[in-house]
């Protein structure tokens, strides 16, 4: 009886197992969601593992301890130290400059000069050579904040070529130095540079050591002066520069009869004014200056004047061509650089001017980012009644170069140039000059 009654208890039971409950079933389908989310995080865990592992094994090695980390760092201060340039005053200097070598060779009328400016009346054996001479050494500093928003800066150039071509012999020499003050509209300066009328010239390597066509169309004498220069702006693309100053002119540069040279004043005050309007157009530039010079020679008991007008140019019609030049006319420009023939002495107290007129003009072409052509040319032509016999009446010269830039701070060229010089009752004198040349800017 008692296992009649289990057995009719269970079948009593049987009809509820076919019936469901819906908060049963709630209950087992989020019980299957974790167990499957579970699962998901072991997969993750192990491969998380398997990739640490191998990490481990392929990692760069630790890095050095601090100690020797900080032996290093202070080896590289140590070297940094021995190579700076350090100012007296704390402020930043630069040192910049180009290491130049120049091979060459002249005709029979180059004389003895490594580049000569004009061609020599006497033939001479040809010569050819190479020379350091013409390295320029240069330092660059930005001083303090000046009154009124304005800043201080400057810059120092020399090279060697002050002494002869001997070894041995090669003298540093001042070219340019400009101590800036400058603020935003005005800027005033004192130093030695090129006349303020003539602030462009070619592009070159082979004549560094002076200007390039020199004593043929470019017043080029570096000279102590003070300069003020004003500027106007028309919007972002066009405005004025407007510069004045007085210039010292170099008298000695002038050819004087042995009898007279005792009574020549060798330094004296000149005055210089110059305007430039400048146009921008994009990668097109326009730049147009001109300009003047008034001075007076004192010399055999009498004054000579010096009248010089001028105009100097820079034009960009495209971004790979520019033309720049300038041109002159006056008298006795010889104490800017021109050629050394300023005036003539025809007896105590009274002399004459030499009227003179000449220009340079050159044509470069950006041909790609490292290769760039220049040909360029320029005279200086006198008043053949002005001149002594044997004078210059006309020196002429023209060029061409390539100059490639083998490194960002590397350059090579090759150039060659003619010099045409016409003395008054003697005749014509041509020279050949070619010259390659290797720079290391720094």
């Amino acid at each position: 009886m008692k296992h009649f009654a289990y057995f009719a208890l269970i079948l009593s039971a049987a009809p509820l197992w076919g019936q469901t409950d819906p908060k049963l079933d709630s209950i087992l389908g989020r019980l299957d969601q974790m167990e499957q989310s579970n699962r998901q995080l072991l997969e993750e865990i192990r491969s998380l593992r398997a990739e640490l592992e191998q990490y481990r094994k392929t990692r760069a090695p630790e890095s050095p301890p601090v100690e020797e980390r900080v032996a290093v760092q202070e080896q590289q201060t140590a070297e940094l130290a021995q190579t700076k340039v350090e100012a007296s005053q704390k402020m930043p200097v630069s040192l910049t400059g180009m290491l130049l070598f120049n091979a060459f060779h002249n005709g029979p009328h180059g004389g003895s000069s490594e580049d000569p400016v004009v061609a020599g009346t006497a033939s001479s054996p040809r010569s050819a050579g190479a020379s350091l001479r013409q390295t320029v050494l240069g330092l660059t500093f930005h001083g303090p904040d000046l009154p009124w928003g304005g800043k201080a800066s400057g810059s120092l150039f020399m090279d060697f070529f002050a002494g002869s071509q001997q070894p041995d012999n090669h003298l540093l020499h001042v070219r340019v130095a400009t101590l800036d003050l400058n603020w935003k509209n005005t800027t005033v300066t004192v130093g030695q540079d090129k006349p303020m009328i003539s602030p462009r010239e070619p592009d070159s390597l082979a004549q560094v050591g002076v200007s390039p066509l020199t004593a043929a169309g470019n017043l080029w004498d570096w000279q102590p002066q003070v300069r003020v220069e004003q500027r106007f702006a028309w919007g972002e693309s066009a405005g004025f520069r407007a510069q004045a100053g007085v210039y010292q002119t170099s008298e000695q540069d002038s050819y004087v009869p042995g009898s007279y040279v005792r009574t020549l004043e060798a330094l004296r005050p000149g005055y210089q004014g110059r305007l430039e309007y400048w146009h921008a157009w994009g990668s097109r530039r326009l730049e147009l200056a001109p300009g003047f010079h008034l001075s007076t020679t004192h010399v055999a008991g009498t004054s000579v004047d010096s009248r010089v007008a001028s105009i100097d140019w820079l034009v960009a019609p495209l971004s790979k061509i520019q033309f720049t030049g300038e041109w002159f006319q006056g008298q006795d420009v010889a104490v800017l650089g021109g050629l050394r023939q300023g005036f003539r002495i025809l007896g105590p107290g009274h002399a004459l001017p030499v009227h003179s007129a000449g220009g340079w003009s050159q044509l470069a072409f950006f041909a790609t980012s490292r290769l760039t052509f220049h040909v360029y040319g320029g005279q200086q032509r006198d008043r053949a009644s002005d001149l002594y016999t044997g004078s210059i009446r006309r020196n002429f010269v023209y060029a061409g170069n390539l100059i490639y830039r083998l490194a960002p701070n590397v350059l090579a060229s090759v150039e060659a140039s003619q010099t045409r010089t016409t003395y008054l009752n003697i005749g014509n004198r041509l020279n050949n000059h070619y010259d390659l040349a290797l720079a290391y800017l720094f």
